[in-house]
């Protein structure tokens, strides 16, 4: 998918493939160029797209360039796509000629900015390959085959890997409720949901998992799980019912008791307790296309409240009559709050 008017990839993007750009700004352009094949991208995300592309020379180079690679991408089937994309380094294939043309255009965007890595990683290519995934803003529930739900949170992606030794559920991005339900299998499965840094059991519960960099919060709110780290070796640490927990790669945290704001994202809410500003914003963005910031000035004040996460614009509004903040809207999808 094209953003509306966009300007067609020119053949500089390719002549001049070696020039140098910020990684940084590739991977961005990635993730836009991603979010906009979506099937889910809005009219509003196109906006978000131009905006940025608008905002700095280099932004446009770097789109025009993966745009070059995206158009040829596009002659990938899905499924080669989404297991070149995502498989690990050195993964086999069924279709190993298709697989290399896929490979060779990860190459290029190598070359783009050494980005093949981050394109792998990235969670905006990752919702767009997922078996199940919603769009920012977008909460959905998801019943599986043994009946347990999965409700995804705002710009979420999930795997599903059922056999008959296990329930799989791998978190790509985002953040996920689960409610697990009893296995009708005749051999007993374990359901697990997997993350970047480890593992999370359930042991009849009801719980949410979230993925950040390089931590998965893991909260129960009924039952209880087994967390256990990647790291070969590990030991597991159980959490009950009122508490949580942050797992890296080679350990959790000692669990912690909830609050009461643990999963009231499930009914579009966020409470906050004291929050920093710029907090609270960054929680409010994952909700809305665009940008949201805030001065330096204003960062570390502290609220309380409960905002709604389905009209985060009213969320905004309220947030200045509880403090002496304004909103300064450059566009819909740029908005900087600062001091009255």
């Amino acid at each position: 998918m094209k953003a509306p008017g966009q300007r067609p990839a020119s053949s500089d993007a390719r002549d001049g493939i070696k020039d140098s750009i910020d990684p940084e700004v590739v991977q961005r352009a990635a993730q836009w160029l991603a979010r906009l094949w979506s099937e889910q991208a809005s009219s509003a995300d196109a906006a978000a797209c131009a905006a940025w592309r608008a905002a700095d020379p280099a932004h446009e180079r770097a789109w025009l360039r993966l745009q070059a690679v995206g158009d040829e991408l596009h002659s990938v089937p899905r499924d080669v796509a989404r297991g070149t994309l995502l498989a690990p380094p050195g993964a086999a294939s069924a279709k190993p000629a298709t697989r290399r043309r896929a490979l060779s255009l990860l190459g290029l965007l190598t070359l783009v900015g050494g980005t093949a890595g981050l394109v792998r990683q990235t969670e905006t290519w990752q919702l767009a390959l997922a078996d199940h995934r919603t769009a920012v803003g977008e909460q959905r529930e998801v019943n599986l085959p043994d009946g347990t739900r999965i409700l995804l949170n705002t710009a979420s992606a999930i795997d599903v890997r059922y056999d008959d030794g296990e329930r799989r559920v791998v978190l790509r991005a985002g953040e996920i409720l689960v409610s697990t339900a009893a296995d009708p299998a005749l051999v007993y499965r374990p359901f697990l949901v997997q993350t970047r840094e480890g593992t999370a059991r359930a042991l009849g519960t009801r719980f949410t998992v979230r993925q950040q960099d390089g931590v998965s919060s893991i909260a129960v709110l009924e039952g209880a799980v087994i967390v256990r780290p990647q790291r070969p070796g590990a030991r597991g640490l159980r959490i009950d019912a009122g508490r949580q927990t942050e797992l890296r790669t080679d350990a959790a945290s000692p669990p912690q008791p909830t609050d009461d704001g643990t999963a009231a994202w499930s009914r579009r809410m966020l409470v906050a307790e004291r929050m920093r500003v710029d907090d609270l914003l960054a929680e409010l963005a994952r909700y809305r296309p665009g940008v949201l910031r805030c001065d330096a000035e204003v960062a570390e004040l502290r609220v309380g409240g409960v905002f709604p996460l389905s009209d985060t614009d009213r969320a905004l509004a309220n947030l200045t009559l509880a403090l002496p903040v304004e909103l300064v809207y450059r566009t819909r999808y740029w908005v900087t709050v600062q001091a009255r």
